[in-house]
């Protein structure tokens, strides 16, 4: 198999949550650009079908659904719809999240519930509901969106100790993943991205953006296009021998 085999997504099935905009869309596009057929999810399903709309302009074949991932119910019709469409279900990208910014001492049981509901529990649900049709398969590939907020603390600038948790569980639940399914031929690991501009960081970027870019070497925020090759390897055969991996995008952030 030569390379362009090896990254080649054609014909393939991607869900991807939280997929009508930021990140999510952008791998979305990543996958499409690869030749895979793309199913978005999100809360509101207006912004997926406008996204689905463009990523069919690739030439390939999109859903668009409504999904809460805090919801199992929601979360199985996602599964199911787009079993009843395509027949199979090959990528499944976990990108929904959600932060909250607050002290510590202040931060209430409810905004944390929130949090680790949506970016921790959201991830295991869907994992387990799109599981059953990879493990049914013989394969799969699944991709977390952790973040490197789930690598260590951060200063006391940025409060938000929910979501450097929720990131945090999500990296171990990857890596234990990825040795439970590993005999089923699928592949579990996670992205790490850094600072991206997005409706959730842009309150933070706006009003941190000299510290932040001081602690980033390459001294600039990720662009539209710098996840897009991460989630295609790891969606891809190129990625076949990887697995309980986190593959960091951060522009060396960690690496000071």
């Amino acid at each position: 198999m030569n390379v362009k085999q090896l990254f080649d997504l054609t014909g393939q099935v991607a869900v991807i949550s939280g997929g009508s905009m930021g990140l999510g869309r952008q791998m979305a596009e990543g996958l499409a650009e690869m030749g895979a057929n793309v199913v978005l999810c999100a809360r509101k399903k207006e912004r997926c079908e406008e996204a689905a709309q463009s990523l069919r302009a690739r030439g390939v074949e999109t859903l668009a659904l409504a999904c809460d991932v805090k919801d199992k119910s929601a979360i199985q019709l996602v599964v199911d719809e787009t079993l009843a469409k395509f027949g199979r279900l090959d990528i499944l990208i976990n990108n929904a999240g959600v932060s909250w910014g607050a002290p510590v001492e202040d931060m209430t049981l409810d905004q944390w519930d929130r949090v680790l509901s949506t970016n921790l529990t959201g991830t295991f649900l869907f994992c387990q509901a799109a599981g059953k049709a990879m493990v049914s398969q013989g394969s799969g590939k699944i991709i977390n969106i952790a973040s490197v907020a789930g690598l260590g603390g951060a200063s006391a600038e940025l409060q938000a100790i929910g979501y450097h948790a929720s990131k945090g569980g999500v990296i171990a639940f990857t890596k234990d993943l990825a040795c439970k399914w590993a005999p089923h031929n699928i592949q579990v690991n996670a992205i790490a991205p850094g600072w991206f501009p997005t409706h959730m960081s842009e309150w933070v970027i706006e009003h941190r953006k000299d510290s932040l870019l001081e602690k980033i070497p390459l001294h600039r925020f990720g662009s539209d296009h710098d996840l897009k090759g991460a989630a295609v390897f790891l969606a891809s055969a190129a990625s076949a021998y990887v697995t309980g991996h986190v593959l960091v995008v951060d522009g060396g952030q960690t690496a000071w």
